[in-house]
């Protein structure tokens, strides 16, 4: 069986019914991560950061929360989709680091964590399943998809640490992009922040939420550069994946219920909110756009 829909040198095929070139184009279908067997690990700052606070995790609380985000994706209009349960992957949920969207297909990925490496195999089997063409499999190092971000039409933007994502995975999606003909961003930054989508977020065409206290300067002005305009969060916030949201096109925007500094500054600027209570996700390192993977937008 041939996996690749990748071609060799570039000109690959862009999807018609699955797919996005862009962050916020309108969400169509999404695949999430079940939470049977979610549980607070202490491979990330913030979970340990929860538990030296005290908090506790509880499964009830955690299901019901889990079923608000899942109604509010639905009342917004977007077809979801639920990957197969392994017992084995406690952080299964995470659907946004096992594989990634582009214009060609899904991009399966390479995990960091020892507790995370058989994801790719639920992933692997929902999108033949789907008979959604795989753009192509990371062979090299590691990728993760919370670095990943097809930025907008024509540019991808991909943090690394040399964990999660790795010098290694990242050169070698970084030139299946550019054959494509697109440019490729990337972005070093410390293991602290587990990835870039704890600290920057698209909200809409040329607008992001970004704590800039976390981000260097260069990168600031690449990002102004482009003529995107930046909603700071601080870095507090951040801590707490204030900028760790879903633009669902049209001017909306998913987010955590406890995210009051992003909503009053994304009400500011005229865009609509839709904010389930995910607490326990949150406070176990991952927030509403870690536990997605959008499989089709509408062209940004």
């Amino acid at each position: 069986m041939k996996f690749a829909n990748r071609v060799a040198g570039g000109g690959s095929p862009v999807l018609d019914q699955w797919g996005m070139d862009s962050e916020y184009g309108v969400l169509e279908k999404v695949l999430i991560g079940p939470m049977d067997q979610y549980q607070w690990q202490t491979g990330n700052a913030m979970s340990r950061r929860s538990i030296r606070l005290g908090r506790k995790f509880d499964q009830a609380v955690a299901r019901t929360q889990y079923q608000e985000m899942l109604d509010a994706y639905r009342t917004a209009g977007v077809e979801t989709h639920i990957l197969e349960a392994d017992p084995n992957l406690p952080y299964q949920l995470y659907a946004r680091d096992s594989s990634v969207m582009t214009p060609w297909g899904p991009i399966v990925t390479q995990m960091y964590s020892p507790w995370r490496r058989g994801e790719w195999k639920a992933v692997l089997e929902f999108y033949q399943g789907q008979d959604i063409p795989i753009y192509d499999i990371i062979t090299a190092g590691t990728l993760e998809g919370g670095d990943f971000m097809v930025l907008e039409p024509g540019v991808i933007l991909c943090g690394y640490t040399g964990e999660r994502t790795s010098e290694e995975g990242l050169a070698q999606v970084k030139a299946w992009v550019e054959a494509e003909g697109w440019e490729f961003k990337s972005y070093k930054f410390d293991p602290y922040f587990l990835h870039l989508d704890v600290k920057l977020a698209m909200l809409a065409p040329k607008l992001a939420a970004a704590c800039i206290q976390a981000l260097e300067q260069e990168f600031v002005d690449w990002l102004r550069g482009r003529g995107i305009e930046l909603i700071d969060i601080s870095y507090r916030a951040m801590l707490e994946l204030g900028c760790n949201v879903v633009a669902l096109g049209n001017d909306r925007v998913l987010m955590p219920y406890e995210n009051m500094e992003l909503k009053e500054k994304s009400a500011a600027h005229g865009l609509t909110v839709i904010d389930p209570d995910i607490s326990m996700f949150t406070s176990g390192g991952g927030g509403v756009h870690c536990m997605c993977q959008p499989l089709k937008r509408q062209p940004g």
